[in-house]
């Protein structure tokens, strides 16, 4: 009896959270995760706005007329209104990344749906005007009910990670990682803020260092870099 319950709690496991986020990862079923048309590059950002590395992302971005996606933290937006507002009058799009930073495969649908989701989405939309539709969920896990559910909210995943969560990684490598890795129709993923958990919270400080000299060393190779909403 005891044998069986556990083949069934972990076929229920499965279903609901490992094989939508293994078909999303791997297939990209009903995900964007890599753009089409050549010479076109989005960079993402998630986990902020935070007070002192987005101010300084956003000066970056605007040297290099880089236009970008930022999946956002309502918590975050809530506490940091002003930079939800600069975020968008620069120019850039704005997604969701849960209300605080909290796995959906530890909670309910309607918990998902009700307080991170449209509760983000009201905070952002009270700030700039505009309502949210693409949505990346925290660590990019998705369950059953993401995967099948939520027609106004659009699931962004990525093609290139990073890594640059760690201070070390970001100093020695990130910079050849990106070098190397961006390519035609790249979806970067990196991270404005370190304070979630398993995160360096200096690891956006070198993050920014590198992001700096690779977008000078991309310069001559004409990529337009876009928001995701903009990608074909």
């Amino acid at each position: 009896m005891l044998k069986h319950l556990i083949i069934g709690m972990l076929c229920i496991a499965a279903l609901y959270m490992f094989i939508p986020s293994l078909i999303t990862r791997f297939i990209g079923l009903r995900v964007i995760r890599k753009g089409t048309l050549k010479k076109q590059v989005a960079l993402t950002f998630d986990d902020g706005p935070h007070p002192y590395y987005t101010p300084k992302l956003l000066d970056i971005l605007q040297q290099y007329q880089v236009k970008a996606t930022f999946f956002v933290l309502g918590s975050q937006a809530e506490q940091y209104p002003e930079l939800i507002r600069r975020i968008d009058q620069d120019g850039h799009q704005i997604g969701i990344h849960n209300y605080c930073h909290t796995s959906n495969w530890l909670m309910l649908p309607s918990t998902i749906r009700r307080e991170h989701l449209d509760r983000s989405a009201d905070i952002i939309e009270s700030i700039t005007g505009i309502r949210p539709c693409y949505y990346r969920p925290p660590w990019g896990l998705i369950n059953l009910f993401d995967f099948l559910r939520y027609k106004e909210y659009r699931i962004a995943l990525w093609s290139l990670m990073g890594g640059d969560w760690s201070s070390r990684y970001c100093q020695t490598q990130l910079k050849s990682k990106l070098l190397d890795g961006i390519t035609d129709g790249s979806v970067v993923l990196l991270h404005d803020s370190g304070e979630t958990m398993g995160a360096d919270r200096h690891a956006p400080y070198y993050m920014l260092q590198a992001l700096d000299e690779v977008l000078c060393q991309l310069q001559p190779k004409n990529l337009h870099f876009i928001r995701l909403d903009q990608m074909s």
